[in-house]
């Protein structure tokens, strides 16, 4: 199985990129695990002429098929004004322009946010699941982690809550079967 964990920023101290990690660090041994940072894939701005005069940047194609040799995804999601961070919504919009392809390929996700307030990226979540399945998204589960700072030891690398962390791996759990249901 092969785990492709993307934190949806591109700021190098992300909280979203460390729950990530962490959710990824959960199939240690039992899947091959690549965590995506979002800056090697940074493009020009979307825009329709652009797209017109020279074609789907390579970075967006590259971006492309790391989803599609995953079997899972774990995506995780900072909230920017209630919905998704312009780094990603850009690399989303420029995925989604390649020719006779769905940008997530119904590939089974784990959706998840993380901010420090109490509210965990409710509006990201509310807005991805709202429109992920437009585009190929299979969201299997969604995760939240409510004030970050207060739940998650950056320097263990986990979360410190127990009840969040046991809601975590449960949900890993979850996708961790399905997968292996689908391989069969």
């Amino acid at each position: 199985m092969k785990v492709l964990a993307i934190a949806g920023s591109n700021s190098e101290a992300s909280m979203n990129k460390h729950l990530v990690s962490y959710a990824a660090s959960l199939f240690a041994g039992k899947a091959e695990v690549e965590v995506v940072d979002l800056n090697p894939f940074e493009m020009p701005i979307y825009k329709h002429e652009r797209e017109l005069a020279g074609g789907v940047p390579q970075e967006a194609k590259d971006f492309a098929a790391k989803i599609d040799g995953a079997n899972v995804l774990l995506v995780s999601l900072p909230e920017h004004n209630g919905t998704y961070s312009t780094a990603f919504k850009n690399v989303f919009d420029w995925v989604s322009r390649i020719k006779d392809r769905t940008v997530w390929n119904e590939i089974p996700m784990l959706l998840m946010s993380t901010s420090p307030g109490g509210r965990g990226g409710a509006g990201v979540l509310e807005a991805a699941t709202k429109r992920f399945p437009f585009h190929g998204g299979n969201i299997v589960e969604t995760f939240s982690l409510p004030f970050f700072n207060d739940n998650f030891d950056k320097t263990a690398e986990k979360i410190s809550n127990e009840e969040k962390d046991n809601e975590l791996r449960e949900k890993i759990i979850k996708i961790s079967a399905i997968e292996t249901i689908l391989e069969k």
